[in-house]
């Protein structure tokens, strides 16, 4: 299996840091953020790894992380050369992909748990997709899933909902099979001009085969001044 990060957009909630640098290399502990994804997958098996970033920023992460030797890893980079949504990054993993199955893992989600007992559920599906999701206080933040129990099928996402039908956001973790790129070619960018993951995310829903699992740790999405601060706090505690 392949291991995907999305370290592209502006990160505009982090100005003006995000003015000279891009968000994934600001500190998160004694690493820059990148190394937590990498090492995530690395940890689980996953060791070819893509990067998908802007093209601005491509140099300093190759200065930074090479081809990946340094960190136990294979590294390959490609460049989101203008902003289109979540999915619209993704599909330019298409050749890198090719027909494995693969984990997509947003470059701002700092968490506890390893990934591998998720991984393995996911390799135990015969179709679909699976997320993880996360429960929190404040869902109306994020994309909120609703969930069926006993046939552990999402049943619906909605994007920061006023008010939430449960707590479990969802967070920047996916497993998708290669029939993903496929389904980005049926969407239609959203009212804010981008190809949205919850999109995607809602055709597997549709079809009934997009599973979830909920992760037991801690779980931070550092792409905000306040939860930069508090994914360094989580660090420094462990």
């Amino acid at each position: 299996m392949k291991g995907v990060i999305l370290a592209g957009g502006s990160g505009t909630r982090l100005r003006p840091f995000t003015r000279v640098m891009n968000k994934h290399l600001l500190p998160v502990g004694p690493f820059p953020m990148i190394y937590w994804p990498i090492q995530k997958l690395k940890e689980s098996g996953i060791k070819d790894i893509l990067i998908i970033t802007n093209p601005g920023d491509i140099a300093a992460f190759f200065t930074l992380l090479g081809n990946g030797e340094g960190l136990g890893v294979t590294l390959s980079y490609m460049l989101q050369n203008q902003a289109g949504g979540i999915a619209n990054a993704l599909n330019l993993a298409k050749s890198f992909v090719m027909n494995e199955k693969f984990v997509v893992l947003l470059g701002d989600n700092i968490f506890e748990d390893t990934l591998t007992p998720y991984i393995e559920q996911f390799n135990e599906q015969s179709t679909g997709a699976r997320i993880l999701l996360k429960r929190v206080k404040n869902p109306q933040r994020f994309g909120v899933a609703t969930l069926d129990s006993d046939s552990k099928l999402v049943t619906s996402i909605i994007e920061k909902p006023e008010h939430p039908d449960s707590d479990y956001c969802v967070t920047g973790i996916y497993m998708y099979g290669p029939e993903a790129f496929e389904y980005i070619k049926q969407l239609a960018p959203s009212a804010r001009g981008e190809v949205e993951i919850t999109d995607l995310n809602n055709l597997y829903i549709r079809q009934q085969t997009l599973q979830f699992s909920i992760l037991e740790g801690w779980w931070v999405d550092a792409g905000t001044p306040r939860s930069l601060f508090q994914a360094n706090k989580l660090v420094y505690k462990d």
